[in-house]
């Protein structure tokens, strides 16, 4: 009421009743409001820093986790951890933040240029996770909480049917790599049990090998999926990773260009050498048939004057010999 009153004596009411329909209440503090909704791409300059969404997106992220992680525990009576972890993830996941920014109208508030808007899938997820982030320290906790039950996750997200979807966040890894070439493995690193004897499996996912995300599951493919989700976060928030990864990556190209490059001047080397025709082959066989063909011949006269020879002085010896003993 105190807040209705305050905006009956202000002349810009059109910006906070524009957010009252999206909140459900009025803001006190609006500038934190609309720099929710200022992509860096139409930074302004206040105090001499440039002004934008990504601190307020950086603040709003953990508070979406903690809100998201109480709601989800406390509506999953008795739930393990791993359902838990996974149903969370789904909620606060890009492509959801996404569509429930659309739904309540935020993607036609947001300030940008054009050219940005071609390539950033994610601008309104962003924009999101910077809205409860102005919330947060314009109302404090209970109110993102409040706003995220009732204005978002009763009208637009359906827990039940959330938890039950399947993310596959392995097969948005390898589409990823693909697209911008890298090169991604997965490795199994353990095999253990736990407490009760259930089997228990850790998988590392490396990217240019670089290590990237690691995982737990009582599956390999649910190790992977974690493995992969880490991954896909370090891909989004960790600008050192991204660094290295595509320093990584250059440097294999690179190698792999310098080999390309040894290999072409020795194939066209090999091209030059003349290679014989059809007729030079049968000639050179025809040769050489003849010359063994003359060897043979050589070899069988050779045998056969030999022979005579050796029967000519044999014959010679008994001749010989009978005339000594006569």
């Amino acid at each position: 009421m105190t807040d209705r009153i305050r905006l009956f004596f202000r002349k810009d009411k059109e910006p906070y009743l524009c957010f009252y329909r999206i909140l459900g209440f009025y803001p006190r503090n609006i500038e934190l409001y609309k720099q929710a909704l200022l992509h860096k791409s139409s930074s302004v300059k206040e105090k001499g820093r440039l002004l934008n969404n990504e601190r307020l997106e950086f603040l709003g992220d953990a508070i979406l986790d903690a809100i998201v992680a109480d709601i989800v525990y406390k509506h999953f009576d008795g739930k393990r951890e791993g359902f838990l972890t996974n149903t969370r993830s789904k909620i606060v996941q890009r492509e959801t933040l996404n569509r429930v920014a659309v739904e309540i109208g935020l993607d036609k508030l947001i300030k940008y240029t054009t050219r940005q808007s071609s390539h950033n899938s994610y601008m309104c997820g962003n924009a999101f996770e910077a809205l409860i982030g102005a919330i947060y320290l314009d109302r404090g906790y209970r109110a993102c909480k409040k706003f995220m039950e009732e204005r978002i996750i009763n009208r637009y997200l359906n827990l039940e049917k959330v938890s039950r979807k399947e993310v596959n966040f392995k097969s948005r890894l390898i589409e990823w790599g693909q697209k911008y070439k890298f090169e991604i493995n997965f490795e199994l690193l353990d095999e253990s049990l736990d407490k009760e004897q259930n089997p228990i499996f850790e998988t590392q996912i490396t990217v240019e090998n670089i290590p990237a995300g690691r995982g737990k599951g009582y599956s390999k493919k649910e190790s992977q999926q974690e493995a992969s989700h880490k991954t896909l976060a370090m891909i989004k928030n960790n600008p050192r990773f991204i660094e290295t990864i595509y320093t990584a990556k250059a440097e294999r190209e690179q190698q792999a260009s310098e080999k390309a490059e040894q290999t072409i001047p020795q194939q066209k080397e090999e091209a030059a050498i003349p290679t014989e025709s059809a007729e030079e082959k049968t000639f050179a066989y025809e040769e050489t048939e003849s010359l063994q063909t003359k060897k043979t011949d050589s070899d069988t006269e050779r045998i056969i004057a030999e022979a005579e020879e050796a029967a000519f002085l044999t014959e010679e010896k008994i001749l010989k010999d009978n005339s000594e003993k006569k």
